[in-house]
């Protein structure tokens, strides 16, 4: 996991509220595997051919990951637009840096990120 867990727990209750409230980040909105409750979380997501890429900073043992992966949907808000993704998985930096624009800057080598979540939009 390229980042300890409790520095998502501290982003969670102090950061990503700001983050969100900010408007200058995507957020992503998924179910509760258990709870069933709506989550609203920030994140770097950016445009692939048919879909979204998302930088897993937590891993993928993440609760949202998690969520998303159960439930098989969630919605991105982008910029005030609102996008249904489905057929959520995760793929290597291979594959994600192969679907990402050049100009799209990578996660720094430090932060040894190696998962990354692919989604598609769904068909309207």
């Amino acid at each position: 996991m390229p980042m300890p867990r409790w520095w998502g727990h501290v982003n969670k209750r102090v950061f990503n509220p700001r983050a969100i409230k900010s408007g200058k980040w995507a957020v992503l909105t998924h179910v509760g595997r258990s709870s069933g409750m709506p989550y609203r979380t920030p994140m770097e997501a950016h445009p692939v051919d048919g879909g979204y890429l998302v930088v897993l900073v937590y891993g993928s043992n993440s609760d949202w990951v998690r969520n998303v992966m159960a439930s098989g949907r969630a919605q991105l808000t982008v910029d005030g637009e609102e996008l249904e993704l489905t057929s959520p998985r995760v793929v290597g930096e291979a594959e994600a840096f192969a679907a990402l624009a050049d100009e799209v800057k990578r996660p720094p080598k430090s932060l040894r990120i190696k998962e990354f979540l692919r989604m598609d939009l769904a068909a309207r």
